[in-house]
């Protein structure tokens, strides 16, 4: 019997050492199977198959290698993505559902949803001014969620904006831990599901109007196969595809409020605006701070990878984390170094934060550019805002996940941009600050 196929032993599985170790468990594993790009191991009583690489990402995202049919877990299902969503499909059926996700790609759609999120920004850095201390990681949420709902088409109060917004972070926050986050992930999903469900039927009623071209219409319209439109719980289910990993953008404002703490002489370069200065700064944000540790399918038949093989049905893993910080592609991947997508242009398989491929096509986010798109346009908002920065816990916890600061970036004295004076200190310039490697610290890869 091959080896592969044979019972687990139950020492040999490491379900408890990813939720001890975090991030940090992966690229532990695989550098101490010597550096190579691929080693095999069991995770819930499963033989796994890990890659990492340019290569491993094209081999990973070839439906003929491995497919997400029955990949997702029920709890990562029942939070994250919800059930019947686009990521748990594949073949014909992804591609037809897909095609609700691709008008995202064009560049005057990503344009309207950051127009959209800025203006909604512009409006909360107008009230932060008011308030002796707020903290950025909630605040940037409840200005994603009136920014995308207001482009999606998608009617929400104001008086509700921070509820919605709490439940959008909920699901994300929970989807990767047992307890009670991964409980208030599952009743908030359920409650948005619920408010997005009646909106459809809505829609469909002509209870309440759709604007023309707007994303509800489109969803709420969308036929696939046999001409049958989704049911109203599925089509909620794909508006908060839409609505939920914008609002995750929040992760991304709050490391970037912490890289600008930390090298304070990134602020001037993102100040002037410079297109490719916010871009390359966008994407070292995404590449250095932790997000997504891995992604992953089943195999779709017996697979071979670099002499490790895991069986058809086995789990297979691209390590998301380890690739991004490895020396190999990056240089001096724990050095925060923005200037590195000037030198070299960001690499489709090669940084991968929300995954590879092509996004027409395949698994990777159809989001993405979305996300960087908004991701750019608040770095230099940020920038170009005044506060300080009181004591806080900065610290970014690698055992949780999705980690964070962990108070969330907390700032005082807010004061808009037109308030700006010419006393700044943000002289140093620290580009080449390093953080101590993932692997060596049990807690944290970034401290106050």
């Amino acid at each position: 019997m091959d080896a592969d196929r044979r019972p687990p032993h139950p020492l040999s599985d490491q379900t408890l050492a990813l939720l001890a170790g975090g991030y940090a468990w992966l690229p532990q594993r695989m550098r101490d199977s010597g550096g190579e790009p691929a080693l095999t191991t069991r995770l819930m009583g499963k033989p796994v198959l890990a890659v990492c690489g340019p290569d491993a990402v094209r081999f990973f995202y070839d439906e003929r290698n491995v497919h997400r049919h029955g990949a997702i877990p029920g709890p990562v299902q029942a939070t994250l993505f919800g059930h019947g969503a686009v990521h748990t499909l594949d073949g014909t059926a992804h591609r037809e559902r897909k095609g609700l996700f691709l008008p995202l790609l064009g560049a005057d759609l990503i344009e309207g949803v950051v127009e959209q999120v800025v203006a909604a920004w512009d409006e909360g850095v107008a009230e932060w001014a008011r308030r002796p201390r707020v903290v950025l990681f909630d605040e940037a949420a409840v200005v994603l969620t009136r920014g995308v709902h207001r482009w999606a088409g998608v009617p929400l109060p104001d008086a509700e904006a921070g509820a919605v917004a709490r439940d959008l972070i909920a699901m994300v926050d929970g989807f990767a831990t047992p307890g009670p986050r991964h409980w208030r992930a599952r009743h908030a999903r359920r409650r948005q599901e619920e408010r997005l469900a009646r909106l459809v039927r809505d829609v469909r009623s002509g209870r309440t109007p759709a604007a023309p071209g707007s994303l509800l219409e489109r969803v709420a319209g969308h036929r696939e196969g046999a001409g049958e439109r989704l049911t109203p719980g599925t089509a909620a289910v794909e508006l908060l595809n839409i609505l939920r990993p914008t609002v995750a953008v929040s992760w991304f404002a709050a490391f970037a409020a912490h890289a600008l703490h930390r090298l304070p002489g990134l602020r001037d370069r993102l100040r002037g605006g410079d297109p490719a200065e916010a871009t390359a700064f966008a994407h070292e944000v995404r590449r250095f701070y932790p997000f997504a540790p891995f992604l992953g399918g089943l195999a779709a038949r017996d697979l071979s990878w670099h002499g490790h093989t895991v069986p058809r049905g086995g789990m297979v893993l691209l390590d998301v984390y380890g690739q991004n910080h490895d020396a190999g592609l990056w240089g001096d991947p724990y050095a925060f170094r923005p200037e590195r997508f000037l030198e070299h242009p960001a690499e489709r398989d090669e940084l991968i934060p929300q995954g590879g491929g092509d996004p027409r096509t395949g698994h990777r986010c159809p989001g993405e550019g979305v996300a960087l798109g908004l991701l750019e346009s608040l770095a230099v908002r940020l920038a170009r805002l005044e506060y300080e920065v009181p004591a806080q816990d900065l610290r970014i916890p690698l055992r949780r996940i999705p980690t964070r600061p962990r108070d969330g970036f907390v700032m005082s004295g807010v004061r808009a941009p037109e308030h700006r004076t010419n006393t700044s200190t943000d002289t140093e310039n620290e580009t080449n600050t390093k953080e101590p490697p993932a692997w060596d610290t049990a807690e944290t890869s970034s401290t106050n």
